[in-house]
């Protein structure tokens, strides 16, 4: 029987900040350009997205041990169903349960701006299983990287931004772009680290089909995307937006070193929770920015 500490691994906290970054920025992006913010969907919101992605990784902690992607060799963090903690089925319920939660909390956000929220939702609510499971789990085609930057990056941001306002915004893409990549960087070094073990089961990420110095080359660019893209804050007259992100690169410099010169192993685990909190802070920085700079955009 699995206890509280179980379930809060299984939860996975260290990745939370994907699903609360895009949610902060959206909300300072909508608020500056409307002049207005609403706390309640603003609560709707980052909980719906919070329990979506703790449905996605309760989906990827059972799936994975099903299909024997999480074995006796692995060196990443502790799963509870590879254990033996929970059964596979459990989890899975758990994982259903909170995509219940997170629909129950995106009916306030249907409810202020209709339609496109369903057609945001339904396709979240699916890739939260098809990530891992399904006909085509996107994390066994090596597509889990292309999944995070749409759904964590532009769809949350500009989504949130959306849900503000109710207007769909240029500069929303931009941050969404920003945020993804920073979001990005925690799933490419997940697959980095676990590319043994997953060549050996036959979960095909970039990392395996494309070699460890692929996956070095993308972390890197995926870093320098994130804060190469400020410059357009900077060209639209928000230069604090631009400057103010740019506090984080030594650390961003510092894990992208580390993930050329470290063999995969353990050792990244670390680099993935000095990734999460650069991108915590680099989406607290920007907000500040935003929240603080010109009216409108």
């Amino acid at each position: 029987m699995p206890n509280l500490l179980d379930w809060i691994a299984a939860a996975r906290p260290k990745t939370l900040g994907a699903a609360i970054a895009p949610v902060v920025v959206g909300c300072a992006l909508g608020a500056r350009i409307s002049g207005h913010f609403d706390g309640w969907l603003a609560f709707c919101t980052l909980g719906s997205c919070g329990a979506l992605q703790v449905a996605t990784n309760f989906f990827n902690d059972a799936l994975d041990s099903i299909k024997g992607a999480d074995t006796a060799a692995r060196i990443g963090p502790r799963r509870i169903t590879a254990s033996g903690a929970a059964s596979a089925r459990t989890v899975k319920l758990a994982a259903w349960l909170m995509l219940g939660v997170a629909t129950l909390l995106a009916l306030p956000l249907f409810a202020a701006r209709g339609l496109p929220i369903l057609f945001i939702g339904i396709p979240s609510l699916y890739f939260c299983f098809g990530y891992t499971g399904g006909p085509v789990p996107l994390a066994y085609r090596g597509l889990g990287e292309l999944f995070v930057i749409l759904f964590f990056g532009f769809v949350a941001v500009t989504g949130t931004v959306f849900v503000q306002t109710g207007e769909w915004r240029e500069a929303a893409v931009v941050a969404g772009f920003q945020i993804g990549c920073l979001s990005t960087v925690l799933i490419a070094i997940n697959n980095l680290r676990d590319v043994a073990e997953d060549g050996q089961t036959g979960k095909k990420t970039l990392a395996v089909r494309f070699g460890v110095g692929f996956a070095r080359t993308e972390i890197v660019l995926l870093l320098v995307a994130a804060h190469a893209a400020g410059i357009y804050w900077w060209q639209q007259g928000w230069p604090r937006a631009f400057a103010l992100p740019l506090v984080t690169l030594p650390l961003g410099l510092l894990i992208a070193w580390k993930v050329v010169t470290q063999p995969p192993g353990p050792g990244h685990n670390r680099l993935l929770a000095m990734s999460g909190a650069q991108l915590l802070a680099f989406s607290g920085l920007m907000s500040w920015a935003i929240a603080n700079g010109p009216r409108g955009m």
